[in-house]
């Protein structure tokens, strides 16, 4: 099954991107991670809204509550697609890395990926 492409963009023929299932799952778990809260109509609550916290000090709380609040937002509203297994966060200077483990549920595929923004 093919999905439209994330971010949107056009293929070489002028038509919109299109992208199989895994890339579309890594597409939406980076859409989840660095939407903010508010963002989206009609799901005011959707969104890890990691960009908010690029240039907080770095901290062992931090990071925990960063990790377990992004990891339960996966799952809540893409459990259905994926499993969890592993989610940490580190900021560097004004660049926040998102490292994902994840099943997906259909295959039993084993993924890492890794996101990543930076701010001006």
């Amino acid at each position: 099954m093919t999905r439209i492409d994330y971010p949107f963009d056009f293929d070489d023929r002028g038509r919109t991107a299109l992208t199989g299932e895994e890339d579309h799952i890594r597409d939406m778990i980076e859409q989840f991670l660095f939407t903010r809260a508010g963002e989206r109509v009609n799901r005011p609550d959707f969104g890890g809204g990691l960009l908010d916290v690029v240039f907080e000090p770095n901290s062992d709380a931090l990071a925990s509550t960063l990790q377990r609040n992004a990891q339960a937002g996966l799952q809540q509203y893409l459990g259905d697609l994926i499993t969890v297994q592993v989610l940490v966060a580190s900021n560097q200077d004004a660049v926040l890395r998102v490292d994902v483990r994840y099943l997906i549920k259909r295959t039993g595929e084993t993924r890492t990926d890794s996101f990543e923004r930076s701010l001006p």
